[in-house]
């Protein structure tokens, strides 16, 4: 019957030692004129804070806020189809690109066409986020996650029809911008919309739904991978997802701060209500106006500084600053760390070790992703952030670092040094090719077997930690803060996901070159 605030912004009140609780008026006849007093005065010195920018509305949590109800979870499962159409988007690519075959013109795909394919995802991922950053701002997230919806159908149909390379090319960069909006936004969405102590847990759902997209992405690319043209198959489905979340948008309200910012305080009210059902009216009353007047400050900020100045704030001002680099870093270290182009290419690399159905091998790996994201979901708020991350680590390095050893064994260098000892009976992956990983042979299950579990115990703690972590970016910021911080953040995500992409398949040629003597396009 509390509610609570804490002295730090966007942390979890139940950890803060120096909480200062925010009793509602007592029932009891003998306090129930000085309680409300206190309860009055102490509304209005939050509010005061608020205004000076001391604290905003995560700061001030109402009753039974860790309990979710029927709103809360259909609100998210309907919210997170766009990461699960993310999911999807990115990981069917995996499938798609070694069932193409000669259906869009040349007899097989050359590296640097793959590369097109694959990077113009990522380059319309970029300019969407951006796009969406802008715009979600005047026309709402609700709406803005419609528009993501079309793109995503638009671009699907266009893929499963095209029959060039290059219009191939275009329907990824039409997926990517889909992608960027729905990653700019649904993150940012779902935590206006969810309880202040479930807006973590309610976020990595969506990570859940991401996973969940590539296990479908792979499942999908297995059941269509000996069938005549089935890639079109693969990419046309994504359109059905995104046709059920354009229609449960209708019945999805939309963020209490957009709608607060419009002025339409009794709507908002309302929201807010469904949103925090279990607590008391005066707990909820408190917290829209807390919103109201830390929406109101940022409304004064935005029409007494340029867009530039409120740019450099997040780099000016130190807490702002502090925060800004630790999203920024997750973030550059989940996409550094090699995950992106397991995604993208794990059946390309499956194909080349000698898997005869490598997308379903695929899906052994996107399924771990998948599984150890529930984990994540279990146990995020009870281990902690900052621990779960640091225990998770170790076995990404240790997955990793077998992964080259087997990946080494396998490899041609492993049998020039095995021919330059004379010993034949030497088990490498490439020898009976040559030293040359040549798609569909058949090589040693031994080695094979290895790689596939260095892979999962890679993913097994990428997606524990580093791949969940990072997207509770918007409890390092003030409510005020988070639009720009999202929008900063996630561009920063998508840049070095378009740089990785793109490093990955200039190196394959140059990986033939050095092995054939020849550059492979």
């Amino acid at each position: 019957m509390t509610a609570t605030t804490t002295t730090t912004n966007g942390s979890d009140p139940s950890n803060e030692p120096h909480a200062t609780p925010i009793a509602p008026p007592s029932d009891d006849k003998t306090h129930d004129h000085d309680d409300s007093e206190k309860f009055k005065l102490k509304i209005e010195e939050q509010l005061q804070a608020v205004g000076e920018g001391e604290i905003n509305e995560l700061e001030v949590v109402a009753e039974g806020e860790e309990r979710t109800n029927y709103f809360i979870w259909l609100l998210v499962a309907c919210s997170t189809i766009s990461g699960l159409l993310f999911g999807y988007d990115t990981g069917v690519i995996s499938g798609a690109l070694v069932t193409i075959g000669s259906d869009l013109g040349p007899e097989a795909l050359s590296n640097s066409q793959k590369e097109l394919i694959t990077s113009a995802t990522t380059l319309g991922a970029l300019l969407g986020g951006l796009v969406a950053g802008i715009i979600s701002d005047w026309i709402g997230r609700r709406w803005v996650l419609g528009i993501a919806d079309i793109i995503f159908i638009g671009g699907a149909v266009g893929q499963a029809v095209c029959h060039d390379v290059w219009s191939m090319i275009g329907g990824r960069f039409v997926i990517g911008l889909g992608v960027g909006v729905a990653a700019c936004v649904t993150p940012l969405y779902i935590q206006e919309l969810s309880p202040t102590k479930q807006r973590g847990r309610m976020v990595v759902l969506n990570v859940v739904m991401i996973t969940l997209g590539q296990v479908i992405a792979y499942g999908i690319g297995a059941a269509f991978f000996h069938v005549n043209s089935g890639w079109r198959w693969m990419v046309g489905l994504g359109a059905v997802p995104a046709g059920f979340q354009l229609a449960f948008l209708f019945f999805l309200p939309e963020s209490p701060r957009i709608l607060v910012s419009r002025g339409n305080i009794p709507e908002a009210t309302k929201v807010m209500h469904k949103i925090y059902q279990y607590a008391q009216p005066s707990q909820v009353e408190l917290k829209v106006k807390i919103l109201d007047a830390s929406v109101q400050r940022s409304i004064q900020i935005t029409k007494t500084t340029t867009f530039a100045q409120r740019m450099g704030s997040m780099l000016l001002d130190p807490i702002n600053r502090r925060a800004l680099i630790v999203g920024c870093g997750m973030q550059a270290f989940q996409q550094l760390c090699g995950f992106n182009t397991l995604m993208y290419y794990s059946a390309t690399l499956f194909k080349q070790i000698g898997f005869n159905n490598p997308t379903a091998v695929g899906l052994i790996v996107s399924g771990t992703n998948f599984i150890f994201t529930l984990v994540a979901l279990k146990w995020i708020d009870t281990i902690g952030r900052r621990r779960i991350m640091v225990w998770s680590a170790p076995g990404m390095v240790a997955g990793l670092t077998l992964a080259s050893i087997f990946f080494f064994l396998a490899s041609p260098e492993a049998q020039s040094i095995s021919m330059s000892t004379n010993s034949r009976d030497s088990s490498d992956l490439a020898k009976k090719t040559n030293g040359s990983l040549v798609d569909g042979t058949e090589y040693s299950t031994t080695w094979s077997g290895l790689v596939l579990f260095a892979m999962i115990v890679y993913v097994a703690s990428y997606a524990t930690g580093l791949g969940n972590v990072p997207w509770q970016q918007g409890e390092l910021f003030g409510l005020e803060g988070l639009p720009p911080s999202f929008y900063i953040l996630d561009l920063h995500e998508l840049t070095v996901i378009s740089g990785i992409d793109q490093q990955y398949e200039e190196s394959v040629p140059l990986y033939a070159q050095r092995q054939t003597g020849r550059r492979t396009l």
